[in-house]
């Protein structure tokens, strides 16, 4: 009979330990356990720590509340200003819900990585192309909530997204470099300018004082001297006193009025040197005796021809 009996108090003990190792669980500090008897919900959320449920007839299933970091695949689109970029973001979410998250949605990872790709598409497609590269806060914030809206439904909240980059084309990177160079360029030139006008100012300044003391000109120049000469170098500085310039000008003025009289007498002196030539008596050529005529007749015929002309100019009284 006491055989029988501790006999039955083992079997007993050996049911209680399987069945304990059967209902016992273990749910970690950041997890929540959701307890399903026979398909529906028992209670809320089970707390971190150790618990029982039904063998074989609960179901537990632990929800992990710790933040997701999910990429968001590159979304290729045109923004509203015609220009195709790629962009692609992050999402930071979280359950808060666990029994939401289990009932409302089949997969909410899935659930919330899908409808983040959808919402940067829709923001690629109401931004400029500006709007992407500067004001990526406010964008930040549009997206975040275009996703949090449904999401709130499913027990997970959004904590933050965040648009990591916006890829170009290359030709829309080589119109960007170039307009930026413009700008710089545009910038120094303009800086350039107005450095110039406050030196000419400061200069007319310094000229003025100058003008009232003339000794400061000569101190100025002898300064300018000392600084070239501490140089080692082959430059040659010769002061040259601008009162000189001042006075050549002034000679060349007055000289002006002057002139159209010396290119008067000028232009008669030189008519008078090429009418000179025409006015003087032309030589008449002489016959020397040295001259050799090969025709004997032609000669003596033109000298008789000579002789008629003389005496029928004078004729000879008889």
């Amino acid at each position: 009979m006491l055989a029988e009996l501790v006999t039955a108090i083992g079997a007993l003990a050996a049911a209680g330990a399987v069945y304990a190792s059967a209902a016992a669980r273990v749910v970690k500090q950041y997890e929540r356990g959701v307890v399903f008897r026979l398909g529906r919900i028992v209670g809320g959320a089970r707390p971190p720590g150790f618990t029982m449920v039904v063998p074989f007839v609960d179901r537990l299933y632990k929800v992990n509340m710790q933040v997701v970091t999910m990429p968001v695949p590159a979304q290729e689109g045109i923004t509203r200003d015609n220009v195709t970029v790629r962009v692609d973001a992050v999402v930071y979410f979280r359950v808060v819900e666990p029994t939401e998250a289990l009932v409302r949605v089949e997969d909410y990872r899935f659930a919330v990585s899908q409808m983040a790709q959808t919402s940067l598409r829709s923001i690629i497609g109401k931004s400029d192309l500006d709007d992407l590269l500067s004001s990526r806060e406010k964008l930040n914030q549009g997206l975040e909530l275009m996703i949090d809206s449904p999401a709130i439904g499913w027990g997970v909240q959004i904590d933050r997204v965040e648009i990591k980059d916006v890829s170009l084309p290359d030709t829309m990177k080589r119109s960007m470099a170039r307009q930026a160079e413009a700008d710089r360029e545009r910038r120094a030139r303009i800086i350039n300018a107005d450095a110039e006008l406050q030196a000419s100012k400061k200069l007319a300044e310094a000229a003025q004082q100058m003008e009232a003391t003339p000794s400061a000109l000569q101190l100025r120049l002898l300064q300018t001297i000392t600084a070239v000469a501490a140089e080692k170098n082959s430059t040659l500085v010769l002061p040259f006193p601008v009162e000189l310039l001042r006075f050549l000008e002034r000679a060349h003025e007055h000289e002006m009025p002057r002139r159209p009289e010396q290119d008067q007498s000028r232009d008669q002196q030189q008519g008078q040197e090429r009418r000179a030539p025409s006015q003087a008596p032309r030589e008449q050529p002489q016959i020397t005796e040295n001259m050799q005529v090969r025709d004997g007749g032609a000669l003596d015929g033109a000298l008789d021809g000579q002789q008629r002309d003389r005496q029928a100019e004078h004729p000879v009284e008889r």
